[in-house]
């Protein structure tokens, strides 16, 4: 019930003294006191009534009510018969802390006052609750058979006023407003800043809703998760460590709201509609089981070397599932995915798989299924997905255009780093465009080749693609770490001393000459600095190390060890 009712209720002989803008907050009980600190008995929402047996002075009255807006009183009911009237110290500090403040009448008890508001408070949680049983009838006979989760979003809005939306673990909008690509009403930016908190939350087992106040609002993130036994993020930290199974896949459900202060019957309705979205989850996966067949199926005769003619047929069987409607065979490419956890023997090969279909999706493709495009097998810990890219009409360039191992990662990086943050990392390689079955092998090699590339560089989320492979990057990777630590060491460590004791940027210098390939003049131009000041720089490196700068041995040398570092 609100305050205005109670002001409103004439039997009650109460007179409003001060808060009148205020009176649109919420009773959720009463509580009567003459203790100069009931915090200990106070949970929020409470009409406090008072005899005012505490008030001995007028400095009394600032501490009682900052107590009570601390601990979130909705008002305050201070009686007249200890005083005849309300003492006006009282009426200044409700005043200054914005508490509504009622005088409460001598021929008033405060029983009657209780029993009224408990009757009030007791009879809208029944009617609550009643509504809550209603509207989960409507959810699950309106539920993801009759037309998804945007169905069960837009009865949370005509029934509840919220706007909600369910993302991908990467951000991308799956259902709500602006799902489509119009009508944007959650701007683009704070999407993979919802699934970063999101996953970072489930990642150190906080108990969900999960919160995340932001300039646009405040927004409460309610996990989806299937009903195969999946942890939850409140079981403690054990959990933190089983999550690592899906967290990377699991959709999440974004209202534009503060669950915080939520009873308990409307958590449990939103959980309910995140059981009913889980469901959907379940139905798109099975969806994907022809596709994953068939990319399992190529996979194994690429793999087993089988000849280019019998791969070639169960491509011409994969086209128009993948590409309906396509008239000509398709170019292909192949993508090579893997998540690694440090220290952990869980088989990350189905998590990759889910992880990679989500990466590849097509946010241009609209449609409730933008990925069908996408067939995604795995084996052992690694992902493969069979891409596959329309062939250019006769008389235009023959080279499609493929993916791009940097544009891959534009928009997932951030939330995944988050999720993946303090023991896991995902790396990717991209092979090029090949236009028959016999180039399916060499693709595959040459992606999971980049992917070794993107594992030897550092961050959580990294990718390579195959014109890496045509560069000294691609020896990197496969070169020893203690062999790599020690060649460095050989040669940057001495530099990296002496710029530490003398602040010289040796380092800066070296990384500029090489950039510039050895040109005196370029390279001072490029750092501001005289010739001769280079120089001697550049003498400096060379006795310090005991190299020759213009030796091409000597040059290739530091290359490389600036690389590796």
């Amino acid at each position: 019930m609100r305050l205005r009712a109670l002001l409103e209720t004439g039997t009650l002989g109460l007179r409003l003294l001060g808060g009148e803008d205020e009176l649109d907050r919420t009773v959720r009980g009463v509580m009567t006191t003459d203790l100069r600190d009931p915090s200990r008995y106070l949970s929020g929402g409470e009409l406090v009534l008072t005899g005012l047996a505490w008030h001995r002075r007028p400095q009394d009255s600032e501490p009682f009510v900052r107590i009570l807006v601390q601990n979130g009183v909705s008002g305050l009911a201070a009686g007249e018969a200890e005083f005849g009237s309300v003492p006006d110290d009282l009426v200044v500090a409700c005043a200054r802390h914005r508490l509504p403040l009622f005088a409460v009448d001598e021929a008033v008890s405060f029983a009657s006052i209780t029993e009224h508001v408990v009757r009030q408070v007791s009879g809208e949680r029944a009617g609550d609750l009643a509504a809550v049983v209603e509207r989960h009838r409507k959810m699950m006979t309106a539920g993801p058979a009759g037309g998804g989760p945007e169905v069960v979003l837009d009865l949370l809005g005509t029934d509840l006023d919220l706007r909600a939306w369910v993302l991908s673990p990467t951000g991308r909008r799956i259902a709500g407003a602006g799902a489509d690509g119009t009508g944007a009403t959650l701007p683009a930016p704070l999407c993979p800043a919802l699934a970063g908190e999101h996953l970072a939350a489930v990642r150190t087992g906080r108990r969900g809703p999960y919160r995340l106040v932001t300039q646009a609002g405040t927004y409460s993130l309610f996990p989806i998760r299937s009903s195969g036994g999946r942890p939850s993020a409140g079981q403690g930290p054990a959990a933190a460590v089983d999550a690592r199974e899906t967290v990377l896949s699991d959709w999440l459900l974004a209202v534009e709201a503060d669950a915080g202060d939520w009873p308990a019957e409307r958590l449990d309705l939103l959980q309910g509609v995140t059981q009913l979205i889980a469901v959907e989850r379940e139905r798109r996966d099975a969806a994907r089981t022809v596709r994953r067949r068939l990319a399992q199926e190529v996979l194994e005769l690429v793999q087993a070397a089988a000849p280019p003619a019998e791969i070639a047929a169960r491509l011409r069987v994969a086209a128009p599932v993948l590409l309906p409607g396509l008239g000509t065979a398709p170019h292909w490419q192949v993508v090579v995915a893997r998540v690694e956890w440090e220290g952990s023997g869980l088989d990350s090969g189905p998590i990759t798989q889910a992880l990679l279909e989500e990466i590849l999706v097509d946010p241009a493709s609209g449609g409730p299924e933008p990925s069908d495009r996408i067939a995604v097998a795995h084996t052992g810990e690694e992902a493969v997905a069979l891409v596959p890219l329309p062939s250019l009409p006769d008389g235009e360039d023959k080279e499609a255009p493929g993916l791009r191992a940097e544009d891959l990662l534009a928009a997932v990086a951030e939330p995944l780093g988050r999720g993946l943050d303090g023991d896991g990392r995902l790396t990717i390689g991209v092979s090029a465009v090949v236009h028959s079955a016999e180039g399916l092998r060499g693709a595959l090699e040459e992606a999971r080749h980049a992917r070794r590339v993107a594992a030897a560089r550092k961050g959580r989320v990294c990718a390579a693609g195959h014109q890496e492979l045509a560069s000294h990057v691609l020896l990197l990777p496969f070169v020893p770490d203690d062999v790599r630590r020690a060649f460095t060491a050989r040669l940057l460590d001495p530099l990296r001393d002496y710029d530490r004791r003398h602040r010289a940027e040796l380092i800066p210098t070296l990384e500029a000459f090489l950039d510039s390939d050895g040109s005196w003049t370029r390279c001072a131009g490029r750092l501001h600095l005289h010739v001769n000041t280079l120089r001697y720089r550049i003498g400096r490196i060379e006795q310090l190390t005991g190299r020759d700068l213009s030796r091409l041995e000597d040059k290739l040398d530091f290359f490389l060890a600036l690389r590796m570092s």
